[in-house]
């Protein structure tokens, strides 16, 4: 054996055993504080080990088992009331510290101790008696924001940067680092100083990006503050790989695939859509029994372990879509080219069978690898006309051979949707916001998006495949990642009920409460506008849905297993456990147990990866609506509209507008009346005429201001 080989060996058994030793000593209960210097003394740690020791050392504080004081000595979080979190501001005053496990804690602005959005940092516990725990910056152990992009304020001997993410407060510029700036451009800035509780950050200007007078210089800075700028393209290391991947399937990629070519097999999806990666057939035996076949894009036999790919898939964990444009997670080579289910192209595919029963019932379920030809994309406007016969002659043309196949694809959906939702699915009433840009990119409107039970054909099918999938995985006990949506808190439900009164309505047996308990509330509102602020309300009412490793069922949809296993393009969770599967198919369900072992750690670490990117994802898509809905409302200043009240506040009231466009109204822009904020059954109520105001409630409302900067929409009181 190398000589080197053992030396390394040793090396790595010597660490090991170093790490546990520290770790045990950390963790006594015995154990008194000490510091690096003592430590060293007290283990007779050789100067040659000293990098190691601080390896360690650093290793532990990453892992959240210590932390270094400001006297230099090492406390053990579990000896300490201090919380380990990441900072995520709500605006420049105050914001809460995220935990991986149990409550989030509230800091305010004077405990900020100069904090910013994204920190890692240590918070001391100061009050846990209340709704909330509270608390207070104890140290900032790193700091995560170091370039921001905002608008530049010029004075006589210095200027500021005003930036455009409102939960970051001004960043101050000397005279000398801000000479040739001109007053309203937007600027990058990289913090030189951070901030503290008394002082403001401050910070050097590194790139001008525009000024105000370029009429796109608002959505330009959003899109470069998120990085999007940067991650519109890939890498070298990933272009140089895109090169050894084929645009077409090779003979030798067919091997041991189950040939399903000459099926009619279908992609439904948006008419622009150029990332197909799910594609159905369903067909009827005699019995009456269905066969419903959902064919996935293969990406995983693209994007292999370890490669430049995988990494930057990893990294990204999602594509992002903004209007006009999307931030996709694969290049377009694979996304829009061999990875999409291209009609009339062959393509590798990752496919399911289900024999379905005629109540919906899932009777069995094959995972297999498959070669595929689409016969049709199909968009869901024309398959909508097809199954209510709205068809004019062109569609005739074109759809009519196909009409069979869709009216039975509408045929097994509906029963699916029945079964799901007469066993307690909760089918939120939820319109999303349509934005649509012009060729100048400009906002030319905003509408409700619309949606027909075309999309929900695709939406039923592809749930019942997820559903079905994880079952089977679950039970043969692979390394995994599950898409978990958990149980409510009790309070938030005591919330919606307050909520819900205004309506008349109560959930009962909030204790251990059922999906089926919110599910038949939301089924019997037959006002569709009411039906969308209660769906809005008890959305939020939930937990948010994130990836785990372990099974945990998810509740919105009542489901015992669940993963994401339908849209490997744009998610890496599906295209994880497309690995998996893959491997298990290949091997005939044999693993080594240190392969096994890999997965399950991969599928912890991309499962917590993932679930946070995809927060991110959907903040800078939210953003990104926020900005649009407040360019397109300028124009309409001082212009009225109806709207419905969409929330109350001890500040003032939130309104939406029957484009989805939401808006809000102080108490002073109320007229007639004092009016006081009932909390306990979230009412406005006028201090001398009685009036009130409530949730769902119809007003007629005039639009004030449209603030681009603060991405604010305020509106009064007709």
């Amino acid at each position: 054996m190398n000589s080197k080989k053992i030396v390394n060996k040793n090396q790595k058994d010597k660490y090991t055993m170093r790490k546990e030793v520290l770790t045990s000593f950390f963790l006594d209960n015995k154990y008194e504080l000490v510091t690096r210097k003592q430590i060293v003394a007290l283990f007779s740690i050789p100067k040659s080990d000293l990098a190691q020791l601080d390896r360690i050392l650093t290793e532990l504080e990453n892992e959240g088992i210590i932390y270094l004081d400001d006297s230099k000595r090492y406390v053990p979080y579990s000896k300490s009331n201090l919380v380990r979190c990441r900072y995520q501001a709500k605006s420049a005053g105050f914001g809460f510290g995220l935990v991986e496990e149990g409550e989030d804690v509230y800091i305010s602005a004077k405990n900020l101790n100069g904090a910013m959005n994204d920190d890692e940092i240590l918070v001391e516990i100061c009050d846990s008696t209340g709704r909330s725990r509270e608390g207070k910056v104890a140290k900032i152990l790193k700091r995560n924001v170091t370039q921001v992009i905002g608008r530049f304020s010029k004075s006589r001997n210095f200027g500021f940067v005003v930036p455009i993410d409102d939960s970051i407060e001004d960043i101050y510029i000397s005279k000398k680092n801000s000479a040739n700036i001109k007053d309203g451009q937007v600027v990058q800035v990289t913090i030189e100083k951070y901030p503290t509780n008394n002082t403001k950050a401050e910070g050097r200007i590194t790139r001008i990006i525009g000024d105000s007078s370029d009429a796109h210089i608002d959505a330009k800075s959003l899109y470069i503050s998120y990085g999007l700028d940067e991650m519109e393209k890939f890498n070298d290391l990933v272009v140089e790989e895109l090169e050894t991947i084929p645009d077409v399937v090779l003979p030798e990629e067919k091997v041991d695939r189950v040939d399903r070519t000459s099926e009619r097999i279908y992609t439904i999806d948006s008419e622009d859509a150029k990332d197909l990666d799910d594609a159905i057939s369903v067909k009827k035996r005699d019995n009456g029994d269905y066969l419903l076949s959902v064919y996935i894009a293969d990406v995983s036999h693209y994007v292999k372990e370890h490669t430049p790919l995988d990494k930057e898939a990893i990294a990204r964990g999602t594509s992002i879509y903004i209007p006009g444009k999307v931030i996709p997670m694969l290049p377009k080579k694979l996304s829009n080219g061999i990875c999409s289910l291209n009609a009339g192209e062959e393509r590798l595919s990752l496919a399911v069978d289900m024999l379905i029963s005629p109540n919906g019932e899932v009777l069995s379920s094959e995972v297999f690898k498959a070669v595929i030809k689409v016969t049709k994309k199909m968009s869901y406007e024309k398959v909508y006309k097809v199954i209510t016969n709205q068809e004019d002659e062109e569609l005739v043309k074109e759809y009519g051979e196909y009409k069979q196949d869709l009216l039975l694809m509408e045929e097994l959906a509906r029963i699916l949707n029945d079964k799901r939702t007469a066993e307690g699915c909760i089918n939120f009433n939820i319109p999303e916001t349509h934005i649509v840009l012009n060729e100048n990119e400009d906002v030319e409107t905003i509408e409700p998006y619309h949606t027909t039970f075309a999309n929900q054909i695709i939406e039923e099918f592809m749930l019942v495949t997820n559903m079905a999938v994880a079952e089977k995985y679950y039970f043969l006990e692979l390394p995994f990642i599950y898409r978990i949506h958990e149980k409510p808190d009790e309070e938030k439900l005591r919330d919606l009920n307050s909520i819900l009164a205004n309506y008349k309505l109560k959930i009962k047996g909030i204790k251990d409460v059922h999906p089926k308990a919110l599910s038949d509330i939301l089924n019997g509102i037959e006002i569709p506008e009411d039906k969308d602020i209660i769906s809005t309300y008890m959305l939020r009412s939930l937990k948010l849905a994130k990836y785990s490793n372990e099974c945990l069922g998810h509740f919105g949809l009542n489901a015992k297993y669940y993963c994401h296993f339908t849209s490997p393009i744009r998610r890496y969770p599906d295209l994880f456990i497309h690995r998996v599967i893959s491997k298990a198919l290949e091997n005939k369900l044999m693993f080594k147990d240190n392969e096994l072992s890999k997965l399950e750690k991969q599928a912890e670490k991309y499962a917590k990866s993932s679930s946070e990117l995809e927060k991110d994802a959907t903040k800078i898509e939210r953003d990104f609506d926020s900005l649009y809905s407040t360019l397109y409302m300028k124009d309409f200043v001082g212009e009225e509209f109806d709207a419905r009240v969409s929330s109350i506040t001890s500040f003032g009231i939130f309104v939406k507008l029957e484009n989805t466009v939401e808006g809000f109204v102080s108490f002073h822009d109320i007229p007639g009346d004092y009016y006081i904020y009932d909390e306990s059954t979230r009412m406005l109520i006028g201090k001398n005429t009685s009036k009130k105001y409530k949730i769902g409630d119809k007003l007629r409302v005039k639009l004030i201001k449209s603030d681009v900067l603060t991405k604010q929409i305020d509106f009064e009181v007709v």
